[in-house]
């Protein structure tokens, strides 16, 4: 174990997001809503509401990217961390690590486990993934960052062989030249024997796709409409949720799902916290996310581009999500 680590108390977290200004997400509605195709920007979708409706979003049968994964992550974990010789895990958008809870036994079973980095907008979640995971591996220390991972990467404490988790297909989230930012940014953080370990969702039949979006429950509808409650909430808008509904479709030339709110009727939406009024007309949508779906190519190309090279990809028993691992060039 380094000096660093030797001296460093188990669990700490630095909060990146509660002493912020709390101006950014006015920000951002205001520009988005300004657009062309207005558009809102996805973290809008996980407020309390929103992640327990994306948790069930997660069980439903249609929804199988949280399945494929998990499948890989069972059945590949011991093979991940002997391929990263990873000895610290940061993961961004962690959650409660329900995603990266195999690497970490993995990474124990080898003993190689020292450090886990959380990376999430919740400063309870972090803290209570801290506070079980310190009592299931005695000796682990834990270092959450309560922040953005778009907006406050150059945070995370510095290490040594660290696998770098980025998960559940939200890369597919970034336009391309966010993903391009994204990846330039954590090769920057990265040393030599640093890794990245990505998911993404692949390309593959359109009705699969859509009905992954579009459940039978009406789940991803609720979990959809919800960001108009989120900025009536937080920006004193006035969307009336029922007089709105869910899209959902594949974008056959971009390779993206893309998600949007429907406004049923003509109509003018106050705004105050963004400072801005909204006209709507009846059929016009506002794009709440997209998710692009990769092939193994696109995704060695985007990672290259950003002096990143792919080292293994790991599919599940059906090819429908892959697992990359990649490392700095050089």
């Amino acid at each position: 174990m380094s000096d660093v680590l030797a001296a460093e108390p188990r669990i700490r977290i630095d909060d990146r997001v509660n002493g912020s200004s709390g101006n950014g997400l006015a920000d951002e509605v205001r520009d988005g809503l300004s657009r062309p195709l207005k558009e809102l920007p996805p973290k809008l979708f996980y407020d309390d509401r929103g992640s327990r409706l994306f948790d069930r979003i997660t069980q439903l049968p249609e929804y199988y990217p949280t399945r494929c994964e998990r499948e890989i992550l069972n059945r590949r974990a011991p093979e991940i961390v002997a391929a990263s010789q990873a000895e610290e895990l940061v993961e961004l958008g962690s959650g409660f690590a329900s995603k990266t809870r195999a690497l970490l036994y993995a990474m124990a079973g080898a003993g190689t486990l020292r450090r886990y980095v959380p990376v999430d907008v919740s400063q309870l979640v972090i803290e209570r993934c801290a506070e079980e995971l310190c009592e299931i591996y005695p000796g682990l220390v834990v270092h959450g960052l309560i922040g953005d991972f778009e907006r406050d990467l150059e945070h995370i404490p510095d290490g040594e062989r660290r696998m770098f988790a980025f998960l559940g297909g939200t890369i597919g989230n970034l336009h391309a030249d966010e993903r391009l930012r994204f990846f330039r940014e954590i090769r920057e953080l990265m040393g030599g024997d640093d890794t990245l370990l990505l998911g993404t969702d692949l390309v593959k039949d359109v009705d699969e796709l859509e009905a992954a979006y579009n459940d039978a429950e009406g789940v991803t509808g609720e979990f959809n409409l919800n960001v108009l409650e989120v900025l009536n909430r937080e920006l004193g808008a006035d969307f009336p949720l029922d007089r709105f509904e869910h899209v959902a479709f594949f974008n056959e030339d971009e390779s993206w799902i893309e998600m949007r709110v429907r406004s049923l009727d003509d109509r003018v939406v106050h705004v105050p916290g963004a400072g801005i009024d909204v006209e709507l007309a009846a059929g016009e949508d506002i794009r709440t996310e997209i998710s692009t779906k990769f092939t193994r190519g696109r995704v060695a190309g985007d990672l290259a581009e950003a002096g990143l090279r792919l080292n293994e990809f790991w599919t599940d028993v059906g090819d429908r999500f892959g697992l990359s691992l990649a490392s700095p060039f050089g």
